[in-house]
């Protein structure tokens, strides 16, 4: 049987399926008749090996407490092998309900209340929140933006703010969501080397992992054998098959204390078993998806590529950050002179568009949009098309 889910350019009508993206625009404070390019899933369908594996899983008709064999671990084994050059081990594995719960989990885990918690912003917006829900402080070694129109770090300031503040946990993201950086290995290494050096845990966001289109990905902890010591890596099929409806992620933590200290946490929450479907559509999508991931993956760097021409085309005082990796483009509107509030008015009543405003990602966001890439290039071309007319 053929892969069938391969038209990209299909058009899915996603209203009035209880979807996040579409549905829940006048509750979240957004005109009804928006666009939304904002949260990030994809307005593609799944592959069709995920869908058949679901239906005939449904069809068994039970739905009583389910768990996985060594087989599920195989397969999510042998992706990461393929797919990043990674060996992990099965004792190594903790699933989880998502990645942000499980950012949460290490945040409980491995601080106390009070204790500072250290991110780089600009980045995606639920690290500053499970740090500061959960009473810890939050301190960001921001990012800059580079004479390359690419986003760089500052290792002098990432190590005084880890002597500053006392910080024993690092939360990077990597793929880097909003601003689209794949990190070399050298740059990896370096902070890595600061983190051992002051003792810093370092829970590692590679949900992105899978979407890279210059360089190639490093998964933290395979990088050297002392940064195994000290990682939490958190990955998942949700971003690269478009099932973040199914809740299932895999965290890997090599050491064994950490290890028993992110499970005594996830006890201390209640959370045991995990739905069936999860773990039934990451099987079928480690092990059946290729075809798809790759139509998909070269669709959506066409959308980036596409989105790169138009703005420079058209959109004279906008700029378009560099993007390496990630499905989520970062649009620079600063020089438009617009303030922040008048750049949302332009953007969400003017544009009609729901897009991510760059303030939520830290201050060093604002004057930026966040824009989702992995849709239809015709409704790409829309939203483009009404930024174009209302600038």
């Amino acid at each position: 049987m053929a892969e069938k889910n391969l038209d990209f350019d299909k058009i899915i009508d996603r209203r009035n399926t209880r979807c996040l993206k579409y549905d829940f625009a006048k509750r979240r404070g957004m005109p009804e008749d928006v666009l939304p390019l904002w949260v990030a899933d994809m307005d593609f369908e799944t592959s069709s090996y995920i869908e058949d594996a679901l239906i005939e899983r449904a069809k068994h008709g039970i739905f009583g407490y389910s768990e996985v064999q060594t087989p599920y671990f195989e397969i999510v084994r042998d992706w990461l092998k393929i797919h990043h050059n990674w060996d992990v081990q099965e004792r190594w594995l903790v699933k989880t309900s998502g990645v942000v719960f499980a950012l949460a989990m290490a945040v409980k885990a491995y601080t106390k209340p009070n204790n500072s918690v250290l991110i780089q912003q600009p980045v995606y917006y639920p690290f500053s929140e499970v740090i500061s829900d959960n009473g810890r402080k939050v301190v960001s070694n921001d990012l800059y933006l580079g004479d390359d129109n690419r986003y760089h770090i500052d290792f002098e300031d990432f190590e005084q703010k880890i002597i500053d503040n006392k910080i024993k946990l690092f939360i990077l993201c990597s793929p880097h969501n909003p601003v689209g950086r794949v990190w070399t290995a050298e740059e990896l290494i370096q902070l890595g080397d600061i983190c051992v050096k002051h003792g810093v845990i370092v829970v590692s966001d590679e949900i992105h992992q899978d979407f890279v289109f210059r360089g190639r990905h490093h998964v933290f902890a395979n990088l050297k054998k002392e940064f195994e010591n000290i990682s939490i890596i958190c990955t998942s099929p949700s971003k690269t098959f478009n099932l973040a409806g199914l809740m299932m992620s895999n965290i890997f933590i090599p050491n064994r204390e950490l290890r028993q200290k992110f499970r005594k946490e996830l006890d201390a929450a209640g959370t045991s078993q995990f739905g069936i479907m999860g773990l039934v559509a990451c099987e079928a999508a480690y092990s059946k998806g290729e075809e798809w991931y790759q139509a998909m993956l070269a669709y959506v760097s066409e959308n980036i590529e596409f989105v790169r021409n138009y703005v420079r085309e058209n959109l004279s005082n906008v700029t378009m950050t560099d993007t390496e990796g990630t499905y989520l483009v970062w649009l620079d509107f600063r020089k438009t002179g617009l303030s922040v509030d008048e750049l949302e008015n332009l953007i969400v009543h003017k544009a009609k568009l729901w897009l991510d405003s760059g303030k939520i990602f830290g201050k060093c966001g604002e004057g930026f949009q966040r824009i989702n890439v992995a849709c239809p290039r015709s409704i790409l071309k829309e939203a483009l098309d009404r930024i174009k007319a209302v600038l």
